[in-house]
């Protein structure tokens, strides 16, 4: 072998050698692929939320609210509004609030995916804040499973998904804060809802409220708020109240009502009463009781004189104000404050049972039962 072949081979060799050493220390270095994490049980809180999502989320619509308006012109123009709502049956049966849809001319409700269809108002409720809206079925249309709002628990994980500010299929997470808040919603009181810190903001309203198993445990209906915005504050109607009406409502086209025919009233706190002449105490003092109702029938009283304050009748409500009247102070055992305390608790009996209510007389409690029947139209109870 010459002397040039010689070298020729050698550098090959140092060539081939140094480029192995390269490679190799590069490869010791890499640092070696993790298998990714893989959400393996639904222990997580991430978990939770994903498969709710993933299970839930097809039954969730976004509903668009046509109405008619007078604008500044007193011309007609159509004005929108949007919220959410879920499917609760496969005869396509959808739950939202009531002021979602409320003198709706038109509703519009898309689906997951983008599959927009028209829907029509079945009923509504509107002391409950509740309405029932209905699509034609269609292959693949999803069903919200509903769960059970009677038995909650404070720092239970909660889910909702709706709609807010138009975002289709948005989901946000938290905890129930409080059970049985008496939150006052415009004109009226809305008694035993779900307190949550989920953020509820607008277009939310009417969307499901859902446990970790992945049922539907409650209405989103409200924030409470200083600003408009989310606080931290959200409240929804239980899903056990809201079911209750949607089926009187799919097979009446209204809510059912008990009713034992107080027809005006006033709520009576211990400082007025004193100022009456009753014991300290606070109760519904009834004006007037309906002829022939439940209450007239079970010997209520209402009012006998009106109040006066020197030459002026005194006015509550928009009614005169007339004493001498019975005083509700329970309906079956539970305190009844204000109206708003006697009718929450006698809205969630059945027609055709019984109320026992503790009233006060002048001086004198006692204890009377009235049957309950259905309230005529919108009447009081």
């Amino acid at each position: 072998m010459n002397r040039s072949r010689f070298w020729s081979l050698f550098v090959t060799a140092l060539v081939i050698f140094s480029t192995g050493l390269v490679a190799g220390m590069w490869l010791i270095k890499r640092p070696v692929p993790q298998e990714q994490p893989q959400f393996k049980t639904l222990d997580s809180s991430e978990a939770v939320v994903m498969r709710v999502y993933k299970e839930i989320s097809p039954a969730v619509v976004n509903i668009v609210a046509e109405s008619l308006a007078m604008n500044f012109w007193m011309q007609v123009v159509p004005q929108f509004g949007q919220g959410s709502g879920f499917v609760i049956d496969n005869q396509g049966h959808i739950i939202t609030n009531n002021h979602v849809v409320a003198n709706a001319e038109n509703l519009e409700v898309t689906f997951k995916g983008g599959k927009k269809v028209q829907a029509r108002l079945v009923g509504r409720d509107p002391l409950g804040d509740l309405a029932v809206i209905k699509v034609d079925p269609f292959p693949g249309m999803e069903v919200a499973p509903l769960g059970d709002s009677d038995h909650l628990q404070v720092g239970q994980r909660v889910i909702a998904i709706g709609n807010p500010f138009g975002l289709q299929q948005t989901v946000t997470a938290g905890f129930i804060s409080a059970l049985n808040r008496d939150i006052v919603i415009g004109q009226r009181t809305m008694m035993g809802m779900i307190q949550t810190d989920t953020a509820i903001n607008q277009g939310n309203s009417g969307g499901p409220l859902i446990n970790a198993e992945g049922k539907v445990i409650g209405i989103n209906t409200a924030l409470v708020s200083q600003t408009g915005g989310f606080a931290g504050i959200s409240v929804a109607l239980p899903i056990n109240r809201a079911q209750k009406a949607a089926r009187q409502i799919i097979a009446l086209g209204r809510p059912i009502y008990p009713w034992i025919g107080i027809k005006s009233w006033m709520d009576l706190n211990e400082q007025t009463a004193r100022t009456m002449g009753l014991p300290a105490v606070s109760g519904v003092l009834i004006f007037e009781i309906a002829p022939g109702s439940p209450a007239a029938h079970a010997g209520l009283r209402g009012g006998t004189r009106l109040a006066l304050a020197g030459n002026r009748v005194l006015v509550y409500n928009g009614r005169p104000v007339l004493l001498g009247g019975d005083v509700i102070l329970e309906v079956d055992g539970v305190p009844t404050p204000t109206y708003d305390d006697y009718r929450n608790t006698l809205i969630k009996k059945d027609i055709g049972s019984t109320a026992r209510l503790k009233i006060l007389r002048g001086h004198q409690e006692f204890f009377v039962t009235v049957p309950l029947v259905e309230a005529p139209g919108m009447a009081s109870l």
